[in-house]
């Protein structure tokens, strides 16, 4: 027993434990779905919750509070994470973050246009365009810790600059272009609420019980305002105060990374990928929206990051660290593609069910799974080989 607990430890403590729950948490919901059990599976994502507090009320099924509700608490870190980053990380020197930046650009404007280009004249499968720009951040740095040791520091800092600022862009894409029915009352109190938070940060009030009891405010109210919740997450993560290094905002990020990694992440993946392949053909594996997701994140990402990252290179608008090579830049360039929990949950808003009109997810799914699992096995491969001579 004791041995079992220290493999245990010692397993959540590894940076690809997040990955290898993914992985598990996707299996076990692709083979619910596709068993005699798959109405159970079913039934769990359909579970009723609902919150009544007076006349203000948030009634979802299980799917829905974990996408809305849950994923905020993911991006509640995410925008802690950014704000570290940023005033004392890899993102503090301008000089380190010009070439992850145009990295993250090209990764994020390349898939797109790999997307549209199979889509174009399709409205509603123009509304996936969003999806292969993505990078699962932790499924990267898992596939990366594989390689143990050999693994250059500076490598781990720019793929985590890289995905930093590629969810910085997803956020803003998700504010801009997947709101719904936007109701002022709602956006006016969430505002009202923000100004407040940024008054108490402004005043030095380093209490995160205050910040986090307010920001459950404000996240319900940009969940009535037709703005995406997950929003809310990221404003008050970055709102969170941080001056001095201070002690308690360190604590708080800490505190995040195993509920965040291990319970919220999972949930993710498991509510999102049961597939069920009975009424899947050969056809769903050519369909343009299969093909534009698994070649933006597998063809886009690569060349976008890689690309990009040479132009402002050879522009001498920033350089790779002195350990690093172009060989190192290309396979980190394909890891980008693995988009996953990102392109996932961009996918579960892109189309989104609304009453009895829903669109099919299955191609969706398909080409998500398919263009992060080619770009991590192609993306390890490169890496192992680069990185060959290395001890």
């Amino acid at each position: 027993m004791v041995a079992l607990n220290q493999s245990l430890i010692k397993f959540f403590k590894a940076e690809s434990a997040v990955g290898v729950l993914l992985i598990m948490a996707t299996i076990l919901a692709m083979l619910l779905a596709n068993s005699p059990l798959s109405y159970l599976y079913k039934s769990f994502l359909d579970i009723p919750v609902i919150i009544s507090i007076h006349e203000f009320t948030i009634a979802k099924p299980l799917l829905l509070w974990v996408n809305d509700g849950f994923m905020a608490v993911f991006f509640f870190m995410v925008g802690m994470e950014i704000k570290r980053e940023v005033l004392e990380g890899a993102l503090s020197q301008v000089s380190k973050i010009v070439v992850p930046t145009f990295a993250a650009i090209g990764g994020m404007l390349v898939p797109a246009l790999v997307y549209v280009f199979f889509n174009w004249g399709d409205p509603i499968a123009m509304q996936g365009w969003a999806i292969p720009m993505a990078t699962d951040i932790a499924f990267a740095l898992g596939i990366l810790s594989l390689l143990g040791n050999r693994v250059p520091a500076e490598l781990k800092i720019f793929l985590l600059a890289l995905a930093i600022i590629d969810d910085l862009g997803a956020i803003i894409v998700i504010a801009v272009f997947f709101g719904h029915g936007i109701s002022t009352t709602a956006l006016a109190t969430s505002g009202f609420f923000i100004v407040l938070l940024m008054l108490l940060n402004w005043r030095g009030v380093t209490n995160n019980t205050v910040y986090i009891l307010l920001g459950i405010i404000i996240w319900a109210a940009v969940l009535k305002s037709g703005v995406h919740a997950t929003i809310a997450g990221v404003i008050v993560g970055l709102l969170i105060p941080l001056r001095n290094n201070t002690k308690s905002f360190h604590e708080l990020e800490d505190s995040l990374h195993a509920p965040v990694n291990y319970v919220i992440l999972p949930l993710f993946a498991f509510v999102n990928t049961g597939v069920n392949f009975s009424g899947v053909s050969s056809k769903d594996f050519v369909d343009n929206v299969t093909i534009g997701i698994t070649l933006g994140l597998f063809v886009g990402k690569q060349v976008g990051i890689f690309t990009f990252s040479y132009l402002a290179i050879i522009l001498k608008l920033g350089k790779l660290p002195n350990s690093l090579g172009y060989g190192h830049l290309f396979g980190v360039s394909i890891l980008g593609g693995i988009g996953f929990t990102m392109s996932l949950f961009i996918g579960s808003l892109a189309f989104e069910c609304s009453g009895d009109a829903c669109i099919n997810m299955t191609d969706e799914r398909i080409g998500i799974l398919l263009g992060s699992l080619f770009s991590g096995l192609l993306g390890f491969l490169v890496l192992k080989y680069q990185l060959r001579d290395r001890k």
